[in-house]
């Protein structure tokens, strides 16, 4: 028999173990991103400047959908790390335009060993692996 607040059970949750999965992946990463000196974010920052080189600060939230109040503090810390450069966009000063340093573009070769250590720790079959990938992303596009 089920009662009204069955929807409040935690286990009823799809975003629980969403939440949870995200958390421990994340302090999986944790130990590897020490070495570099990055946090997650700062990584997966770095990872979208490596592909781009150069992008507009609305770019670079847009790839990792998150808003200025969190991406200026990353970006400054960045920068203060020698990874990164901002400057004013010459066409239109509202624009800031992010740049990848020779020292940032360096760290790239020392991030490379990051992915293969973590897939060592979530040990899931590569075909598993695809079918999560998507349905995560499927659900990402539902906020979009």
């Amino acid at each position: 028999m089920s009662d009204k607040f069955d929807m409040l059970r935690l286990e009823n949750q799809l975003c629980f173990p969403l939440y949870v999965c995200a958390k421990e992946v994340v302090k999986a990463y944790t130990p590897l991103l020490a070495e570099l000196d990055l946090t997650y974010t700062q990584y997966i920052t770095m990872m979208v400047m490596w592909e781009h080189k150069e992008l507009k600060v609305k770019e670079v939230g847009a790839y990792l959908y998150l808003d200025s109040g969190t991406l200026t503090p990353l970006l400054k810390r960045l920068e203060e790390k020698g990874y990164i450069t901002r400057r004013r966009s010459a066409d239109d000063e509202r624009d800031l335009i992010v740049t990848l340093t020779q020292k940032g573009a360096a760290l790239r070769e020392q991030a490379l060993s990051v992915p293969q250590k973590l897939s060592s720790c979530i040990d899931l079959e590569p075909e598993k692996a695809g079918i999560l990938y998507e349905l995560l992303y499927e659900i990402i596009g539902k906020f979009n």
